[in-house]
């Protein structure tokens, strides 16, 4: 199922509200081989803080049967301000709120781990593998397409400079017939000069009186 746009809204703030140095984040955490619970967005620190983070955009969505996969040291529902103002009351204790026109709207209290640290290691490096696989593909579709645009581009550069050393040869070529013609006249004038002792100028100027 498609994600709608207000989705992918909350998760690029939710990831630019995480981006931070010595912090680590990834979507789509299936927690265990095969488990069934999935956290949005999962974040480990350097200290060894995690935090969790379900993204709800609907009052349906926040009501779901859908687990609400809270099994860090901290855990949060990123949600638009107006949801939050609508669920307040329904959000339970301990789980903070983030929402991206505001920040932190409910901070969380802290927890022991809902899962074994050792599961939460291996299920985001499973999901973290995934990314890149999927982005290697996408860069290597990508790079098809940009190799078949740098190859098409290299025939039309090849074609112009053919056409351009076509050009030029054509343009020397009736430089070259001009420059005969103008000998080959110089050359008539001559003679004729030599045969009546007349220049062909003064012999033009006779014909035109």
């Amino acid at each position: 199922m498609s994600k709608t746009p207000l989705t992918l809204e909350m998760e690029r703030a939710v990831w630019k509200h995480t981006k931070k140095t010595g912090v680590f984040g990834c979507f789509e955490v299936t927690i265990g081989n095969l488990g069934h619970e999935r956290v949005d967005f999962l974040t480990l620190d350097t200290k060894g803080v995690w935090r969790c983070y379900e993204i709800k955009v609907t009052k349906q969505d926040f009501r779901s049967n859908a687990a609400q996969t809270f099994v860090g040291n901290y855990n949060y529902f990123v949600m638009p301000f107006d949801l939050y103002e609508q669920v307040a009351q329904d959000i339970p204790e301990g789980v903070g709120v983030y929402v991206p026109t505001r920040g932190i709207v409910k901070p969380p209290k802290r927890q022991e781990l809902g899962a074994p640290v050792d599961l939460l290691y291996r299920s985001m490096i499973r999901s973290m593998s995934r990314d890149v696989d999927e982005a290697a593909k996408v860069r290597g579709e990508n790079s098809s397409y940009f190799e078949r645009l740098r190859i098409k581009l290299g025939e039309r550069q090849r074609r112009m400079r053919e056409e351009v050393r076509r050009l030029r040869e054509r343009d020397s070529s009736y430089y070259h017939m001009i420059v005969q013609q103008r000998l080959k006249n110089a050359e008539l004038r001559r003679n004729l000069y030599k045969v009546t002792g007349t220049s062909t100028r003064i012999l033009e100027r006779g014909i035109n009186q």
